[in-house]
């Protein structure tokens, strides 16, 4: 949820000429490509935390994603991708309101006060919203037992983790920031799957441009309204802060969002979604390590329920 580095997994892979025959990928094309996916995406969260050291949350959202948007739309563009109609405009702003400004708006708002592995964590159960919101709208999928047995097991992971530090033992505000990662991985759920059924090109680039774009826009007057405008000192942002926002566009939204569309023709799609399971254990890792977040035996007990219940929803549904 963090990165529209991280494409929906409902949206479809790149349309490939049938005529074509591409060569097998190699060894090392997989290895560093799964890399950039696993690595890369579970850094964006600490990344996050670094940039909003000195920036306000959504202003800083905004820059990252306009900028990402601006590069990847042009990019298609320049490949050769159709200019998209007005019900393909529509369709991006619906998803991109989705995504990004209640997605990933509620994650660098609540990384605030909420540690990134933990951020990331709870980022984790958006697989679980998704199989509740499919089976009563989207395709109207009824959870096997094994699902259901995944989703109290999720849910039941997401209780255990309030309470951990970081989550909660902190006071009200952790509360409050987990409260509202878990409304954001409702959003980034229904517009994951809000995207299956509006008119998108069939260049996923392309689409992924015109989403960060509308969203970007978006997250500008969401920033005014909390008040960031008055906050913003540029003469004040960090090194550090600065670095992280130009790792956030390049590596998060460009490198990383590249290598998995290439995934996605080279691997079966379950195999390239496996990120939903390394992101979290990446992210907490990198936050211990570089920014002395707390990892308690409870946190990383909830974890492992969490990221286990993610492992059965989606690896049933892959099946099916």
């Amino acid at each position: 949820m963090d990165s529209v580095g991280a494409v929906p997994s409902s949206m479809s892979s790149p349309r490939r000429d049938a005529r074509a025959v591409d060569p097998p990928p190699s060894r090392l094309q997989l290895t560093v490509a799964f890399a950039s996916v696993y690595v890369i995406w579970g850094s964006t969260y600490l990344a996050i935390r670094f940039a909003i050291e000195t920036m306000p949350p959504l202003l800083m959202a905004a820059a990252r994603f306009l900028t990402a948007g601006a590069i990847l739309y042009g990019w298609a563009r320049a490949s050769g991708a159709a200019r998209p109609t007005g019900a393909q405009w529509r369709g991006a702003a619906v998803v991109g309101a989705l995504l990004l400004l209640g997605g990933n708006g509620a994650v660098v708002v609540a990384e605030q006060w909420i540690p990134s592995g933990m951020a990331a964590l709870l980022v984790a159960a958006v697989p679980l919203w998704m199989v509740l919101i499919d089976s009563v709208w989207g395709d109207r999928v009824r959870p096997s037992g094994r699902v259901v047995t995944g989703l109290v097991a999720g849910f039941g992971g997401v209780a255990l983790l309030a309470g951990s530090p970081g989550v909660g033992a902190g006071g009200p505000e952790e509360y409050f920031g987990m409260l509202l990662l878990l409304a954001g991985g409702l959003a980034w759920a229904t517009g994951s799957i809000v995207s299956r059924h509006v008119q998108r090109p069939n260049r996923p680039r392309l689409f992924v441009g015109m989403q960060m774009l509308v969203g970007g826009a978006l997250l500008l007057p969401a920033g005014a309204v909390m008040g960031e405008f008055g906050q913003l000192d540029l003469a004040g942002v960090s090194t550090v802060s600065w670095a992280a926002l130009v790792y956030l566009v390049l590596f998060g939204a460009i490198i990383g969002y590249s290598a998995y569309i290439w995934l996605l023709t080279a691997v079966p799609p379950a195999l390239a979604g496996t990120y939903a399971y390394v992101n979290p254990v990446v992210a907490m890792f990198l936050g211990w390590w570089l920014a002395s977040e707390p990892i308690s035996s409870r946190s990383l007990v909830a974890a492992a329920i969490i990221i286990g219940s993610v492992v059965v929803i989606t690896t049933e549904r892959a099946a099916r």
